[in-house]
């Protein structure tokens, strides 16, 4: 090589080590929790709230949920609270940020979901409480810039992948764009 090229190398090497070490050091932000849709808030366990009962007349009403439920599991023993076990096979709504489950991941019928961008990549996982394995009917495009709301059946499970264990399923059919308005509902 001659002593310009060498240099050249050496420039764009030390700038790919700095990019690689500002990405691994660099702390994801953290998705807000969502708020639910009623009550302002659900115990962590406990009786299940009379609200989120009288909101939900049958078990294919959507029921909007934020993280803070999904923590009431025990990952250690697989208890679920009595909120995750009301909610257990309902149709539930919540937002999160995809990590697809193979590199470069435009289309995907599985994917998981977390909490926050960047979990699993770069970091140790979330705990299994805080990632959820999720199965589609048909491919569908997905961004994992950006969050998303997904919707679907939810259910308390142990998914093992290459990401960590994730504590839940849900079977999705919908997935839309998260719809920033400066604010989480």
């Amino acid at each position: 090589m001659t002593g310009r090229l060498k240099r050249d190398h050496r420039v764009w090497s030390w700038l790919v080590m700095v990019v690689v070490a500002g990405m691994c050091s660099v702390r994801p932000a953290r998705v807000p929790d969502a708020v639910a849709a009623s009550p302002t808030s659900l115990p962590p366990s406990g009786t299940v709230p009379t609200q989120l009962v009288a909101n939900t007349a049958s078990p294919t009403d959507v029921i909007t949920i934020d993280w803070k439920i999904l923590r009431t599991l025990d990952f250690r023993t697989g208890k679920a609270s009595d909120t995750l076990r009301f909610l257990e096979k309902r149709r539930v709504r919540l937002p999160g940020f995809i990590v697809p489950l193979e590199d470069f991941q435009e289309r995907a019928k599985e994917f998981l979901l977390v909490p926050y961008f960047g979990a699993c990549v770069h970091l140790p996982p979330p705990p299994p409480n805080q990632m959820i394995y999720v199965t589609m009917n048909r491919d569908t495009k997905i961004s994992w810039w950006n969050p998303v709301w997904i919707e679907g059946a939810i259910e308390v499970i142990n998914y093992k992948s290459v990401y960590g264990i994730a504590g839940y399923r849900m079977r999705v059919d919908r997935v839309t764009q998260y719809e920033d308005n400066g604010k989480w509902p």
